[in-house]
């Protein structure tokens, strides 16, 4: 049984987490590598830096020591994607062996090409290794909003004593094993929703907002199924539900940024995970040989090799094809 959590990043996400995992009757503590972030959530509740007036009820532990968090039963990593293999790494020293680990990153390492699930299993190689990932924007979980995400493991077992873990009213976990075809379905869309907001900022309109959405996702289920991944899962919350929350709103950073640069403001920002992911998923379809134009207008995009009008002309513009 677990009965108690350490969540790993004291960021948006991981706050949200934390107070998922406290309102399902576990143990909670927080680490946060910003102090002062620890001990607002610690002394008053609340982490206003990252979640503005949200009540952390019922409150829990908060420390900046990683040593205080890992012998929890165990544990969720939420911290940036690229930033993973350091913390995993510190975290994997002190950890006790076997413990479930939950990634909570959505991305692809970069110069690596890997998948967030093999970093950890990587920096941390004693570890039981999970994956959360589904379409559940922070602000809302913790809000107590109905949210349904996916947690997967090769242990079907330690994916379903997770999933209960942290299951609650407004919080719906479903267990599964298909650890690829979550994360990829995870990561890709994080590039399809910066697209999306390129559209919308460009006003293209509702209809080309809607072709991104159909072709992007077919781009990411070859992607998906030619790692090994099953269809079944890409159609799910990891997949499909994730790419139409993520690619529809503001409240995305990915979608936000897209919406900017389609607008034709400045590329800096927030922790915009999509960006990095946009040039390694080129990348690592280009050695599997899979085709996939819209990341490649992305990426192209994003490297300033392309300007936006030079990508929807080269999309547009693509040979005629059967849609089967």
């Amino acid at each position: 049984m677990i009965a108690s959590v350490g969540v790993l990043g004291g960021g948006a996400w991981g706050t949200a987490l934390a107070l998922t995992a406290a309102r399902a009757g576990r143990k909670v503590t927080l680490w946060a590598r910003n102090i002062a972030v620890a001990n607002s959530v610690r002394q008053r509740h609340e982490n206003p830096k990252h979640l503005p007036g949200i009540l952390l009820d019922p409150p829990f532990g908060a420390t900046a020591h990683l040593a205080e968090v890992v012998g929890a039963d165990a544990l969720l990593i939420a911290v940036p994607a690229q930033t993973l293999r350091s913390v995993a790494t510190a975290a994997g020293r002190l950890v006790v062996p076997g413990t479930p680990v939950v990634v909570c990153a959505k991305g692809l390492e970069r110069g690596s090409a890997k998948r967030m699930s093999e970093v950890l299993a990587e920096a941390a190689p004693k570890v039981t290794v999970a994956v959360l990932s589904g379409p559940g924007f922070a602000m809302d979980v913790a809000r107590g909003l109905p949210t349904a995400v996916t947690i997967a493991s090769a242990d079907e077992a330690v994916a379903d004593a997770l999933s209960e873990a942290l299951a609650g009213p407004s919080f719906r976990p479903y267990a599964a094993t298909d650890v690829v075809g979550v994360e990829i379905g995870g990561a890709v869309k994080n590039v399809l929703a910066i697209a999306a907001g390129i559209v919308a900022g460009q006003k293209l309109g509702a209809s080309a907002h809607a072709a991104l959405i159909a072709r992007g996702f077919a781009e990411l289920r070859r992607l998906a199924e030619a790692m090994g991944a099953r269809p079944e899962t890409l159609m799910g919350l990891s997949g499909l539900g994730d790419l139409v929350l993520t690619a529809s709103s503001p409240q995305s950073r990915n979608f936000s940024y897209g919406l900017s640069l389609g607008e034709g403001g400045a590329r800096a920002g927030a922790l915009v995970e999509g960006i990095e992911t946009a040039l390694v998923t080129r990348e690592l379809a280009g050695k599997l040989g899979v085709e996939m134009p819209i990341v490649d207008a992305v990426a192209g995009v994003l490297s300033a090799k392309l300007t936006i009008p030079q990508a929807i002309a080269a999309l547009m513009s693509r040979p005629l094809k059967r849609e089967d």
